[in-house]
């Protein structure tokens, strides 16, 4: 049984959803990525030093299980090779792009928990992240996927019974 789960993908593939499912399931703990980029506060988010989001990491990595999503590459590659089991979250376009606005009108409406300030800036900046991550970052993930025993590519949950 895994014990050490790594979830990347484009912003609106699921990543959150999914590693809440598993954690539920498998009892362990999970955790964002933006969470140790970001310190949240309700007067607006601070971003990290390299040396509180490097130690916030090995925080958790040095758990005995964990379950971390983000789509964070770079500064996070001990995360893929410190789990048991990576999931590639990929969705079609459209079905990111539904999940972006939904999310977005969610939580302008109140209806949805954001852990960021819903403005329409950051909305603007999740297609420009998923733009990039259809462009560039998604061929480096395919990279790091292939080197790698334990890693599968997945549409969503349902294909792994979640």
């Amino acid at each position: 049984m895994a014990t050490k789960i790594r979830i990347v993908g484009s912003v609106g593939s699921g990543k959150t959803t999914l590693a809440r499912k598993l954690a539920l399931q498998k009892g362990i703990s999970m955790y964002s990525l933006d969470d140790v980029v970001w310190s949240r506060s309700t007067i607006g988010d601070c971003r990290n030093s390299e040396e509180l989001r490097d130690a916030k990491l090995q925080a958790i990595l040095s758990e005995p299980s964990w379950i971390i999503e983000g789509a964070h590459l770079g500064w996070s590659l001990k995360t893929f090779e410190e789990a048991d089991q990576i999931l590639f979250l990929h969705p079609s376009l459209s079905v990111r792009i539904y999940r972006i606005s939904r999310r977005f009108i969610q939580q302008k409406r109140g209806i949805e928990h954001a852990s960021y300030t819903p403005t329409w800036k950051m909305y603007s900046r999740m297609f420009k992240w998923t733009y990039q991550y259809e462009t560039i970052y998604k061929k480096q993930v395919r990279a790091i996927l292939k080197n790698s025993k334990n890693a599968i590519e997945i549409r969503d949950g349902s294909e792994l019974g979640v």
